[in-house]
């Protein structure tokens, strides 16, 4: 049996810098198997959206440099916020920071309010997957070809440069984020390695099951994509081991668990603790 995958990941809002340097360094120095940071401009989670937020990739990139074991990612990138081939060329040099331990984490966004003051074209749900469709063809084919051109309704690219190549090769682990069953999961068959989704074990084994359909839709062996869950630390991690166990037995290969600013460091020596029984699923 394939032992659990096991990630932390400490979102850069209502947090410091010096917090947020603490946990990635225990990340990486207590044998976590993935870290990751978030994609926002205002801070989400409650009504107000006026809380101190840092960027993702730039923070993503500073712990790139400041760690060297733990894979790396951002969960999940918002597509509408950068164009995908400036995305890429970011992603990349993330990847050569870390030495090839990026984890490329990609959604079609959904917080508006951030579009509405930054002024990004929002539209609806259906433009954003349209454009996260395109952006999945565009940095692929940067990653993986000499020149690029794209003439999409969203993204256009003539004899495009993207060099240097991503170390991981052919190009770091795509993950797709969203849990949209005819669209969202439809994507995911078409173009990621791993998928993250779901809002309980009950609910990831029935999107598991659209996934699986869309995969043999498209003619993808289902085994290709990793499934993978985000769970909320809580008041304590006394919950965890049973919650991962039960994500295990519906097919997840790799667990993150989310915890907030303020008790971050103490929460992540929790979890640390408890990795050997996690990781056994």
């Amino acid at each position: 049996m394939t032992p659990m995958r096991i990630g932390i990941k400490l979102s850069p809002q209502h947090t410091t810098m010096d917090e947020l340097r603490a946990v990635w360094r225990l990340a990486d120095e207590a044998d976590f198997d993935s870290c990751w940071t978030f994609d926002h401009f205002a801070s989400i989670g409650s009504d107000d959206p006026s809380g101190d937020v840092f960027e993702g990739w730039s923070h993503l990139a500073a712990m790139a440099e400041g760690t060297s074991r733990v894979r790396i990612g951002c969960m999940v990138t918002g597509n509408t916020y950068r164009h995908p081939a400036v995305l890429a060329k970011m992603a990349t040099t993330v990847d050569h920071i870390s030495g090839g331990r990026l984890e490329f984490g990609l959604g079609a966004a959904w917080a508006e309010v951030e579009h509405e003051m930054l002024g990004l074209e929002f539209g609806t749900a259906g433009d954003r997957l349209d454009r996260l469709e395109e952006a999945c063809q565009v940095i692929k084919s940067l990653w993986t070809r000499s020149r690029t051109t794209f003439a999409g309704r969203h993204y256009q690219l003539v004899d495009a440069l993207a060099n240097p190549k991503p170390i991981q090769q052919p190009h770091p682990p795509l993950w797709i984020g969203g849990s949209g069953r005819r669209r969202t999961l439809r994507i995911a068959a078409q173009y990621a390695d791993a998928w993250n989704g779901g809002s309980s074990p009950q609910n990831m084994a029935e999107l598991n099951a659209v996934l699986d359909q869309h995969c043999a839709d498209v003619g993808r062996d289902p085994a290709q994509i990793m499934r993978t869950a985000q769970i909320w630390y809580g008041d304590s991690a006394d919950k965890l081991p049973a919650l991962v166990e039960e994500y295990a037995r519906v097919g997840v290969g790799e667990v993150v668990v989310v915890i907030r600013g303020g008790n971050a460091i103490k929460h992540a020596e929790s979890v640390a603790g408890l990795l050997p029984e996690l990781r056994r699923g």
